[in-house]
């Protein structure tokens, strides 16, 4: 799905991510951790094409992330994103419905393998998967953020995608929004058969449900297994004074990461 290839980034003159290496196989979830201002999102940018890149290669599909960012429409349709902070002006009157619908909309094409599914069925569908059909004709600048994260998930699920990127999307959530936003996107990983790279601090989660972790400090400090990767002396190492422990309701003990 993924090959990322010696990839090195800059912000002007600081090194954010250097030579970094690793493939992504479909079907398979995995996590990029690491301390604050290790690279992550620029990694995850800089993939995306949203950032350019000085050295190395990305390709998505077997297709090449061209220098520019360019990637070939089709492939751009098996991707959906989530970034860290959606950003809007909350006056815009959209309803959720029609932002799910541009989602569908996205490119202006057809898809061939959906049949003669209409728009409509389709947003309806996919709001309906997210639990929130009820919420179609709310205003998103109305929306709480653990609201508006399903709406994003709905907009990635209103047509078939391969590819899932999560640019910390769980940012906003309160601990029981982060575990109800975790559920259900595991529940539509099993229906929709993404593969997932995801930034995340919730290393829980992380041992629960990823196939594979990255841990990352701008250049990749261990791969691997989250049995293997997400060890005390691995963490400790990585994290430092970062790591912390977090009661969560239901009486669990679960590592974050501050910040």
């Amino acid at each position: 799905m993924l090959i990322v290839d010696k990839l090195t980034v800059y912000h002007e003159t600081y090194l954010a991510v250097d030579q970094v290496s690793f493939s992504l196989e479909e079907g398979t979830d995995m996590a990029i951790i690491g301390p604050n201002g290790a690279g992550k999102s620029t990694l995850i940018q800089s993939i995306l094409g949203i950032l350019p890149r000085q050295n190395g290669d990305v390709f998505i599909l077997g297709q090449p992330l061209s220098r520019s960012g360019y990637l070939p429409n089709y492939v751009r349709r098996e991707i959906a994103y989530l970034p860290q902070n959606f950003m809007f002006d909350r006056r815009i009157p959209i309803t959720v419905q029609e932002l799910v619908g541009l989602g569908w909309d996205k490119l202006g094409l057809q898809l061939p393998w959906v049949g003669s599914r209409s728009r409509y069925q389709a947003i309806r569908q996919a709001l309906i998967k997210v639990d929130a059909w009820n919420l179609r004709h709310h205003l998103i600048g109305g929306l709480s953020g653990g609201e508006m994260k399903r709406v994003l998930l709905a907009y990635c699920v209103v047509r078939p995608r391969r590819l899932l990127i999560l640019d910390e999307a769980l940012a906003g959530l309160d601990v029981q929004g982060e575990l109800d936003f975790y559920q259900l996107l595991y529940q539509l990983k099993k229906e929709e058969g993404w593969a997932i790279l995801q930034i995340s601090h919730d290393l829980d989660q992380v041992k629960k449900h990823c196939d594979r972790v990255l841990c990352l400090n701008r250049m990749v400090l261990s791969e691997g297994t989250p049995e293997t990767i997400l060890s005390p002396e691995n963490i400790a190492i990585a994290y430092g004074s970062q790591l912390r422990l977090i009661h969560t309701n239901n009486h669990h003990i679960n590592n974050q990461i501050t910040g």
